[in-house]
């Protein structure tokens, strides 16, 4: 986000990123298979000590979100491949 606002001309005095989620730890542990494994919706949200308007601040939250790498791996599952080792 720094980044993105660094491009954008925002200057940012301080900042505070919070996530918050939930997470029922019977399905991830195999006590329940009716509770969902892995975690619920993900929560960001970030206060900014910062002079920009608030259409300024949704624009920075859209182009981060578009430009986060982290964002952008959660969007995307990872496909998993099981092998049997080589030789056996």
């Amino acid at each position: 986000m720094r980044s993105v606002a660094t491009a954008m001309g925002i200057d940012i005095r301080n900042g505070r990123l919070r996530a918050s989620t939930e997470m029922d730890a019977l399905g991830t542990l195999g006590v329940s298979r009716k509770a969902p494994v892995g975690l619920g919706d993900i929560q960001v949200v970030v206060e900014l000590d910062t002079d920009a308007d608030d259409a300024t601040l949704a624009k920075l939250a859209e182009l981060t979100e578009r430009d986060c790498v982290v964002a952008q791996t959660l969007a995307r599952p990872p496909h998993l491949t099981i092998r049997r080792a080589a030789g056996e």
